[in-house]
């Protein structure tokens, strides 16, 4: 059963001293979420595919007056296991531990029937939104257990929750990534400090919405920075407790 906390509104240290890692920094969500992250007192790691994307949030959160952010720039879509290890050690010699893990970067794919659906295309997709997921989680795991208060966000979707025809890969590695992050609520609840909880931004001006949705006008759905309060709540010690739920960003 999904949850809303849209009237949230967190206070202006809410994260200080917290280091936290975004996956497609670069733009859209995963943009605002690190600025925003770093405006209530975070340290920003921030990984994505394209350096120049990466340093323009870098060049924004320092001249927002935010603690200097650090850069990843990865391609989740070639990644190997052993660059995720070596990922995890860096993060481990810079910080010594990670407060939290936003699974931003998600691909889109192809809008087209199965029948039609290209093999290499679905396994790109797959890759990306979930082996990557998968991966970057287990290597960051250890880190996380060093935090007083860890938490892991995945992105889902709507698609992920009930099938629609069409949204094939993307579809599938979200419920896929719903499934995911229950299985691992489920194993750390009780046991860890670490909880594990899900999003679904729902219609948001991003690149992703708009190629989904090319006659839409943007200027009816919501922009990254309304969906924030979630984000903001689930990172923070306010969740606390709460482990393995499901969050609509937008009710």
């Amino acid at each position: 059963m999904s949850e809303t906390i849209t009237d949230y509104t967190a206070r202006p240290d809410l994260l200080k001293d917290k280091i936290i890692l975004v996956t497609g920094a670069g733009d859209g969500i995963g943009r605002v979420a690190a600025k925003t992250f770093a405006a209530h007192g975070a340290t920003l790691i921030l990984l994505g595919r394209t350096t120049p994307k990466l340093e323009v949030v870098y060049d924004e959160i320092e001249a927002a007056g935010g603690a200097k952010p650090a850069i990843l720039p990865v391609d989740l879509s070639g990644v190997r296991w052993e660059e995720l290890e070596y990922l995890a050690q860096g993060v481990e010699q810079e910080f010594g531990r990670l407060d939290g893990l936003l699974h931003n970067a998600s691909l889109l794919g192809q809008r087209t029937p199965m029948a039609n659906y290209h093999y290499s295309v679905w396994q790109q997709v797959m890759q990306v939104n979930v082996n990557a997921a998968f991966g970057l989680t287990k290597a960051m795991l250890p880190l996380l257990e060093e935090s007083a208060a860890g938490s892991i966000i995945f992105t889902g979707s709507g698609v992920g929750l009930k099938g629609r025809a069409y949204w094939g890969a993307y579809s599938v590695s979200k419920f896929a990534t719903e499934g995911m992050m229950q299985v691992l609520a489920d194993e750390v609840d009780g046991v860890s400090n670490i909880r594990v909880n899900s999003i679904n931004p729902g219609a948001t001006r991003t690149n992703m919405r708009a190629a989904a949705y090319p006659a839409e006008d943007p200027k009816t759905v919501a922009t990254p920075e309304d969906i924030m309060p979630t984000y903001l709540y689930l990172m923070g010690d306010d969740s606390i407790g709460i482990n393995g739920k499901q969050f609509n960003a937008q009710g």
